[in-house]
């Protein structure tokens, strides 16, 4: 098998597991093939790397496979880390989001799926939002006063409960979190990871990660 001059990185743009992936290797600066994925039809490639099946997926180009996004972040920071990301991390924090507040936001996106009381989750997701909100306050990011890891780990997560209700978000009374989310949503990093591609199929043309102007 011929191996790809690059690291080939499987994302879903929705997906906050592959966003906080692709801001993590935006703000490094590492060079991928990104290829989109189609959850209804995952391409075999990917499936050969990670038979699991989620993204993202890093492939490097000696066949090494990474797939889990707080993994594909260290990887591509461990490598170039211009805005010192890593010294903004709390690992505690980010194991709290990933854990009870992605299980009730799961609760409260989808409850045909969990049969679950939506608004019942939605309340105690809550409770860690206000945290955040707390932790805020103080200097307007999670670990200082600038955007590190912590921040774009956590981002995504919060932009997904926001979006199930924006209108009812926008009510809360959390004005730290509101203008924090806001404020990365509108950055020149955010725009770029979210760039709109086409399901990836083999023998379609290379899309470069980050783009190229």
């Amino acid at each position: 098998m011929t191996l790809p001059a690059d690291p080939v990185l499987y994302s879903f743009r929705r997906c906050p597991y592959a966003m906080r992936a692709r801001l993590a290797v935006a703000v490094s600066g590492m060079h991928c093939e990104l290829r989109e994925v189609k959850l209804s039809a995952k391409p075999e490639p990917m499936l050969q790397a990670s038979p699991k099946g989620t993204v993202p997926v890093l492939v490097l180009p000696d066949g090494t496979v990474i797939d889990e996004s707080l993994d594909v972040m260290r990887h591509a920071l461990s490598h170039n880390d211009p805005e010192h990301w890593f010294a903004r991390d709390d690992a505690a924090l980010i194991e709290a989001n990933d854990g009870p507040f992605k299980h009730h936001l799961d609760r409260y996106k989808y409850p045909e799926r969990h049969n679950s009381d939506a608004l019942a989750h939605r309340e105690t997701a809550l409770d860690f939002l206000r945290k955040l909100d707390a932790r805020l306050a103080a200097e307007g990011q999670l670990c200082g006063s600038i955007r590190g890891l912590a921040d774009m780990a956590i981002m995504p997560f919060v932009r997904q409960f926001a979006a199930v209700d924006r209108e009812w978000f926008d009510t809360l009374p959390l004005p730290h979190l509101q203008r924090w989310l806001a404020g990365h949503l509108a950055s020149d990093l955010f725009a770029t990871i979210m760039l709109r591609v086409p399901p990836w199929l083999p023998g379609d043309a290379v899309i470069s990660f980050p783009p190229t102007n």
